[in-house]
């Protein structure tokens, strides 16, 4: 994903001269295409993500589109306070980079583990939150949010994430892309986990539950009008996503099916815990209890017992 990024942004900046890079330090091997193409527009702020974003804030406000990237929470949490006050109190052109979504850098421990980013960084007023599923989304989101006014949060996974899109979706910050239909339960999936969600339909078609998986690739604004259609036509929702079950996607659409006269629809968040990993290990391992397919498959068994028409 972070290729993809790199690739996008300087195509964007190629016709756009106000386009700004701002690293803290971090990126190499993926960020040089940029700098080297780019050397003016390129700023290495060391080890100082506070620094990193009031600078930030200060060159989006005298007219430039500025891009910060780090790993993790640093560009995020370490810095929240200038997040906050110089750059959502300002609506300001600052779009955050965040690699390493999730349990990304997890064999690094919980300091490195970004599982509660979505809630704090989706209560800061003006801050749109979008998590690709895939480079190809990944690309198309740095097109979107370099064109969207205000801050931006972009968070992506590390390297080597499967592909899931053949051919170049439709892409709307704040429109869901439907991936397969299905008429017994929709999996509204974020990130890179919604290639288990494919892979867990799939698994679920053999046993007779047609389950249609979306990518909602944008936290906020929320695909309310989807969620509101599903709420109608869908007997279960199953909200999958790579973060605390404490205000991310979940949560979202919990907000949303709460406002709905008389809803029928089940809801099920399949998530990590809301609590602090204690070992250390690959993404792979520490997620593999909450959000590998057989778990995934195991979840939607569950909450669709006696409601599929199969």
């Amino acid at each position: 994903m972070r290729n993809a990024f790199v690739r996008a942004l300087v195509d964007i900046a190629r016709h756009d001269e106000r386009i700004f890079l701002l690293v803290g330090d971090l990126g190499y091997s993926a960020v040089e295409p940029f700098a080297k193409e780019y050397p003016q527009r390129f700023v290495n702020m060391g080890v100082a993500e506070q620094n990193m974003t009031g600078v930030a804030a200060g060159l989006a406000l005298s007219g430039k589109i500025v891009f910060t990237y780090s790993i993790a929470n640093f560009p995020t949490l370490r810095c929240l306070e200038q997040i906050r006050n110089d750059v959502c109190y300002h609506n300001a052109d600052v779009k955050i980079v965040a690699v390493g979504a999730g349990l990304s850098y997890g064999a690094l421990g919980m300091t490195h583990h970004a599982t509660e980013d979505i809630a704090i960084l989706r209560a800061l007023p003006n801050m749109k939150v979008i998590c690709p599923a895939d480079p190809v989304e990944a690309e198309l989101a740095t097109h979107a949010v370099a064109q969207a006014e205000g801050p931006a949060y972009l968070r992506l996974a590390k390297a080597g994430e499967p592909l899931i899109h053949a051919n170049l979706p439709t892409f709307e910050i704040g429109r869901a892309i439907e991936l397969r239909p299905g008429r017994d339960v929709v999996l509204l999936a974020t990130g890179t986990v919604v290639k288990n969600a494919l892979d867990a339909s799939a698994a679920l078609a053999h046993s007779g539950i047609a389950a249609g998986v979306y990518s909602v690739h944008t936290l906020k604004p929320i695909d309310e009008d989807l969620i509101r259609q599903l709420a109608i036509t869908t007997p279960v929702i199953v909200t999958v996503e790579e973060h605390s079950r404490f205000g991310g996607l979940g949560t979202s659409v919990a907000e949303v099916l709460a406002e709905i006269p008389q809803v029928r629809c089940l809801l099920r968040r399949v998530s990590l815990p809301g609590s602090f990993f204690q070992e250390a290990g690959s993404q792979e391992y520490l997620r593999a209890p909450f959000l590998s397919v057989e778990a995934l498959v195991m979840q939607v068994r569950e909450v669709t017992a006696g409601t599929t028409s199969s």
